[in-house]
């Protein structure tokens, strides 16, 4: 650090002059100390349970492939299509066209069904 000039104001206020490279350090050590503190926040929340992290490979399937994403999460919480349709309080023949693209379910369906998955809506809507 270079040096660091203090001086008081005539209204009594105490300030520092330091250089534009002294300030920029300061800056980025707040950054990294938000980071850091932001890091720990989420790590609580996954120790807790309270946030769920979810496998490369299903994250994969759900943004670069073209399956279904409610088909993607039905396997990977180990449905049959009969048990989530239950779940969701759905036929089970409506899930099946859902999940082959034959229908769309709607916004209520849609929510059952991340409901019933215990994930957000946002996951089951696919990504173009």
């Amino acid at each position: 650090m270079s040096r660091i000039q203090k001086f008081t104001t005539p209204a009594g206020e105490s300030m520092v002059i330091l250089s534009k490279a002294d300030y920029d350090h300061l800056v980025e050590l707040a950054e990294d100390a938000m980071d850091i503190a932001e890091t720990n926040e989420i790590l609580a929340r996954i120790r807790s349970g309270e946030e769920e992290v979810f496998p490369d490979t299903l994250t994969k399937r759900l943004l670069l492939s073209d399956e279904n994403p409610v088909r993607v999460m039905r396997t990977y919480r180990g449905l049959t299509t009969a048990a989530l349709a239950k779940k969701a309080g759905i036929s089970r023949p409506y899930l099946t066209m859902i999940e082959s693209g034959r229908r769309t379910g709607t916004a209520d369906v849609m929510k059952r069904l991340a409901k019933a998955l215990a994930i957000d809506m946002e996951l089951l809507i696919p990504t173009p």
